[in-house]
């Protein structure tokens, strides 16, 4: 395995041998990283290479250890996914077909789904998530608190509930309330008003009838009607029990049983089965072979003492074991009075009977009439005379019900079951949940092309879009940029398995993720920059770079510089969408200049472990200025001063709303970048009122001219670079002309005047 590992780092380059004999060495000790995944580990050898040929061994020593300790403390500990349900409802048998049985509706069509007790809900929930369904879930501060936030981050928030318990002229309909001490009854109550609270406050409402979403649109918006159905448990349960049926049904053909059966509580004070105990004790007392099963804690009703003895009494039982209950009947009966809340409720006993081929008779009331078809998949009542008509035939034909419930069978077997049903659902929650767009980073560390990046995000965000930024560092902490919070999830801590309309690459080394995972419907390269010409020549990155030009994905291209679509329109052949950078001139503000204080303070701003960035130049440049005229400040986000710099004060990793002040207190700005995909500097130092002298690259000719709002010297000429900084000093004139016109060209480039070409970039 050493030496496998030693050959993998020989492939990558020639390095010293205390180098691999350090990595071999903790690779061992911990046993946990590299070698179990060959690409991952030939991934992390690159960038320890990196990090050795930059810093030293001892710079690699330092975060191969800090890398070991993260490894420890990171498992994949959250979850990106399409929706949380928030359950409010402590009873089991709703959760199971509100939450269980729609989440498979939605995993059976791709959709990732979590579920949470509404009392353990948290506002971090809120990144990690697309949509929010609150199921009877009662208002407190914290979910009146998430709901609003949601708002802000353009996160979409639904209501479900199967009962019209969120208003009080509904439950004040319901009997047994009568019967409640008045503590009870309040608490009741106020539990009702809560639900209530927490609806009008969501987006939109799900639901499980016509009548539901009809009092449901008289406090939000639009109501989606998801019928109950049954899960694929159940239905596996059910098929078990039809294998054992035909034992029954011969035992039964032979015994000549025939068992009516009401699914219910106690029928004592149950006003719907009292619509028809007097048809059953007339049946029961015509006929010896008819018994009444009822399911439930049973007092029997006075008009039916005398039949109690063809009464077989069962208790409640798990859902598991209801089917094989049901197959045992041979007529389910679903009586229901005519009121709002017996119009509100679902199909459920139909449904659980058909799929154990057992003959439902209801009711004409609520959603029955709607899904039974009279003498077809069952049969529906009207009064007395109907019920009793029709349980008689039933009784006296045997056929006839094995034909409507081998016909219902079918039927409720593929319409009534979580595998077939979940497209609608999950059309409705698709069509309005915001547009979601992913931004792929190698890290959030300041950086101008992370600074745009943020700011894309911002105005997306203000124009509606649900933003998250997917970063490939450790660290997940929301970014704070221009008074905005930004959602930031690490793909070293969080499995993603949520769909994205639009998800868009930042750099070659996050194009990976963007073309291998399934889940997005346009997939995007933001190009900043010829990232092939990050490496210098004979370097394994530049190709890795440069293959993310190829030929063989389906990525749109997107950059934020001419220059950038030329070359990748012309020499890759790619179809691009342009779009300006901007500047926010509100952080970026003017001040006046005194070019006649006792020093010139000249600001040099790059990374100095970059080539590309040519820091060194500057600081060549400003080694032949006078040390008592000029005072020299360096801001760099990545790397320190070299020994030999001459560095008077030292800015690095300042906040990006700080920059601005580090700008302000300096004259004139010195910029040698040679490859730049579009240069901020130059730009943000003319908004504030200061002069720029500049090498010309691809990423400033776009906006910057010479002697009219910089100066331009070429790469390596070291005296035209003194003589353009003394050139500003000396001569007022064109100095006030530059600061002039710089301040025009910042006018133009206002992200404000530019935003809508920048939401026309991503759509």
């Amino acid at each position: 395995m050493q030496r496998k590992f030693a050959r993998n780092i020989e492939k990558v380059s020639n390095l010293k041998l205390e180098f691999y004999i350090f990595i071999i060495y903790y690779v061992k000790k911990e046993n946990k990283i590299m070698i179990k995944k060959g690409k991952k580990a030939f991934n992390l050898l690159q960038k320890t290479l990196i990090t050795y040929k930059k810093e030293g061994l001892n710079s690699v020593i330092d975060k191969t250890k800090k890398y070991m300790k993260n490894r420890k403390e990171i498992k994949h500990k959250n979850n990106y996914k399409d929706i949380l349900f928030i359950n409010g409802c402590g009873l089991e048998h709703p959760r199971r077909y509100r939450v269980q049985h729609q989440i498979e509706q939605l995993e059976f069509v791709g959709y990732s789904c979590d579920e949470v007790w509404y009392e353990n809900l948290t506002l971090d929930k809120l990144k990690f998530y697309r949509g929010f369904i609150f199921y009877r879930c009662p208002s407190t501060p914290l979910i009146l608190s998430f709901i609003e936030t949601a708002k802000v981050y353009n996160k979409t928030t639904f209501f479900d509930i199967d009962d019209l318990v969120i208003d009080k002229k509904y439950v004040e309909k319901i009997k047994y309330l009568n019967e409640m001490s008045k503590e009870d009854y309040n608490l009741y109550m106020d539990g009702v008003n809560r639900m209530q609270e927490t609806l009008r406050h969501c987006d939109y409402g799900i639901t499980t009838t016509k009548t539901l979403a009809r009092e449901l649109e008289n406090y939000i918006s639009e109501v989606y009607i998801n019928r109950n159905v049954s899960s694929e448990k159940m239905l596996k349960i059910s098929e078990d029990v039809l294998k054992e049926k035909e034992k029954l049904n011969a035992k039964s053909k032979q015994e000549n049983k025939i068992y009516l059966g009401y699914m219910s509580g106690s029928i004592t004070h149950n006003p719907d089965f009292e619509l028809i105990s007097p048809v059953i004790k007339r049946l029961l007392k015509k006929y010896d072979n008819v018994y009444l099963s009822v399911v439930g804690f049973l007092d029997v009703p006075e008009n039916l003492k005398e039949v109690e003895h063809k009464i077989v009494k069962k208790d409640f039982v798990n859902w598991k074991k209801l089917p094989k209950l049901i197959s045992e009947l041979d007529i389910n009966l679903v009586p229901l009075e005519e009121s709002v809340f017996n119009e509100a409720k679902s199909e459920n006993k139909w449904v659980e009977a058909g799929l154990v081929k057992t003959v439902t008779v209801a009711s004409a009331v609520g959603p029955f009439k709607d899904f039974i078809k009279n003498g077809e998949t069952g049969y529906l009542c009207t009064n007395e005379k109907e019920w009793e008509e029709t349980l008689e035939n039933l009784i006296q034909n045997e056929n006839l019900r094995k034909k409507i419930a081998e016909k219902t069978f079918n039927i409720v077997r593929k319409e009534n079951v979580t595998a077939y049903t979940g497209m609608g659902l999950a059309h409705f929650l698709e069509s309005k949940l915001k547009e979601n767009i992913l931004f792929v980073l190698p890290s959030t560390q300041i950086s101008g092309g992370v600074n745009v990046v943020k700011k894309h995000c911002n105005i997306l965000r203000e124009h509606g879009y649900d933003v998250t930024i997917l970063s490939m560092d450790i660290d997940d902490s929301n970014v704070h940029f221009e008074n905005n919070e930004i959602n930031v999830v690490s793909i070293n801590k969080t499995l993603i398995h949520a769909y994205f309309k639009k998800a868009v690459g930042t750099l070659w080394s996050t194009m990976n993720f963007i073309i291998t995972y399934p889940k997005i419907k346009e997939k995007k390269y933001l190009v900043q920059g010829f990232e092939t010409d990050f490496y210098k020549s004979n370097k394994n990155f530049r190709k890795l770079a440069n293959t993310t030009y190829n030929f063989f994905n389906n990525v749109e291209y997107l950059t934020i510089s001419k220059w950038c679509q030329d070359w990748l329109e012309n020499k890759y052949f790619k179809k691009v969408k342009f779009a300006p950078n901007g500047i926010n001139t509100l952080l970026f503000k003017y001040k006046e200049r005194n070019f006649e204080e006792n020093k010139i303070k000249i600001l040099i701003e790059g990374n100095s472990e970059d080539y590309y960035k040519n820091v060194d130049e500057s600081f060549k440049i400003v080694e032949k200025l006078d040390k008592n005229k000029y005072e020299i400040i360096y801001l760099s986000y990545k790397g320190d001063p070299k020994d030999w710099y001459r560095v008077d004060k030292f800015y690095n990793k300042i906040p990006h709303e700080k920059v601005s002040k580090v700008y302000r207190e300096a004259h004139i700005l010195l910029k040698t970048s040679i490859l730049e995909s579009f240069s901020y500097p130059p730009l943000e130092m003319m908004a504030t009122g200061g002069i720029s002298v500049v090498i010309p690259n691809s990423g400033n000719v776009e906006y910057l001219k010479n002697e009219e709002n910089c100066l331009f010297f070429k790469h390596g000429n070291i005296d035209e670079a003194v003589k353009c900084i003394e050139k500003i000093v000396n001569n007022v004139e064109l100095r006030e002309k530059i600061i002039r016109n710089g301040l025009n060209t910042v006018k133009e480039r206002e992200w404000r005047n530019i935003e809508n070409e920048i939401i026309k970039l991503y759509n």
